[in-house]
């Protein structure tokens, strides 16, 4: 019988490899302090596989998946997906404060269409934050047409994403009244599901932020959350998904990225705006 024990770890020249190869596919970076999350990964796929060595695996990976859905399956292992709902409150106050002003600009001109993307959505929490937000802060939601895209490169997550079912440490950060309002809690189980009024807001793809000609297709979001996905990848892939990103924003739209992340060193195209704490970036309608 096949074991992995002899041969439990990627030489460096085999990470670099794989490494690589995962970086041309989507664009995130694999440094080589990864290399034991990566060992791991790969261990695992390779005894699913019935495969003896990582060296067999790489020439699979490389050679013979033609669909690229193994490719797929050690993507979904080496990218984290830890979140919550109404994670980084404050800076979710900054987005009302925008949110705000685009639905009175939009109003005055007889627009009412809000679109949002949430890239890199992980299990859902963030698009249907989002979601709950919209849902408080326009007066009839009915009356709006509200497009709220979530995508993620993850297949496996997305799928748990769209059933909207979620333990208690997904809503530990959420205000009682709206767990209250926007969730039904099941005692048997000890999960909490998001309502269909706002499940129904929310419309999941799969993506891949480096997949060029889908990200062309990306246009007039009036807002773009980006949070804690572009640290995975290098400064090339960076300014390439920005440049996307400003692409799809309408002008006058806001992208908000994650906490520890900044524009600095990928472009100037947008304006900074602080709000309280907040680094928020704006696209500036051309004079």
């Amino acid at each position: 019988m096949k074991t992995f024990k002899e041969e439990e770890y990627l030489s460096p020249e085999e990470f670099e490899i794989l490494s690589n190869f995962i970086y041309h596919k989507s664009g995130i970076k694999m440094e080589s302090n990864k290399t034991y999350i990566m060992n791991n990964r790969v261990q695992k796929r390779i005894r699913e596989l019935n495969m003896s060595k990582p060296s067999e695996y790489i020439r699979y990976l490389r050679f013979s998946d033609k669909t690229g859905k193994e490719l797929q399956e050690l993507l979904n292992l080496v990218t984290v997906n830890e979140t919550f709902f109404f994670r980084d409150f404050q800076q979710l106050e900054a987005f009302v404060e925008c949110l705000r002003d685009v639905v009175e600009r939009k109003m005055k001109n007889d627009d009412y269409s809000i679109r949002i993307w949430s890239a890199g959505c992980s299990t859902g929490e963030e698009p249907y934050t989002l979601g709950i937000i919209l849902n408080e802060i326009l007066d009839d939601i009915k009356k709006w047409n509200v497009v709220l895209t979530a995508s993620d490169i993850d297949q496996v997550i997305l799928s748990r994403a769209e059933k909207g079912v979620y333990d208690p440490r997904s809503v530990k950060e959420t205000p009682e009244e709206y767990v209250k309002n926007y969730f039904h809690y099941d005692p048997d189980s000890n999960t909490y599901h998001i309502n269909n009024e706002i499940k129904n807001l929310v419309r999941f793809e799969h993506l891949n932020l480096n997949d060029k000609e889908k990200m062309r297709m990306k246009r007039n979001y009036d807002f773009i959350f980006c949070r804690n996905v572009l640290i995975y990848f290098d400064d090339d892939s960076r300014r390439r998904a920005v440049e996307h990103f400003y692409s799809a924003l309408n002008y006058n739209g806001f992208i908000f990225l994650g906490s520890s992340e900044s524009m600095g060193r990928i472009t100037s195209a947008f304006r900074l705006i602080r709000l309280n704490k907040y680094l928020v970036y704006n696209k500036e309608q051309d004079v």
